[in-house]
């Protein structure tokens, strides 16, 4: 009888199929550079049929870069969804980012997005569950 993988084990394992698939060496900034570059090539072949799972494998990539870079732990947001908490005071859903950028193009880049992670972790004020 085979043991069920974990659930942060399974999302490890997606995001590290993309990191190969877009062949960068690590979950960093430049990953995430290239990873913007890969949605914008992509955004306009992805199939309706296809686009969840596209959603899915990529957000699992641009969550680990989250949790590589910035120290955080993949969670369950207040709301169930999936994604990563920083610092127990921030929550990111990396899932939205991606399809955001899918949907709306460079205006609502992964890259932009995590540049702007910093800022939103300087804000020492109320909890901030962002999307």
């Amino acid at each position: 009888m085979s043991v069920p993988e974990s659930p942060v084990a399974a999302l490890r394992a997606a995001a590290e199929a993309v990191r190969q698939q877009l062949h960068v060496t690590a979950f960093d900034t430049a990953a995430v550079e290239r990873l913007a570059e890969f949605v914008e090539a992509q955004r306009t072949t992805v199939s309706a049929a296809d686009r969840q799972g596209v959603v899915t494998a990529l957000g699992c990539f641009l969550g680990q870069c989250l949790v590589d870079v910035y120290g955080g732990t993949w969670a369950q947001g207040p709301d169930g969804t999936t994604g990563v908490g920083i610092k127990e005071r921030h929550f990111f859903n990396p899932f939205f980012r991606v399809a955001q950028q899918l949907d709306k193009g460079a205006a609502e880049s992964v890259a932009t997005f995590f540049a702007s992670v910093p800022i939103h972790l300087a804000n020492p004020g109320r909890r901030q569950w962002i999307s």
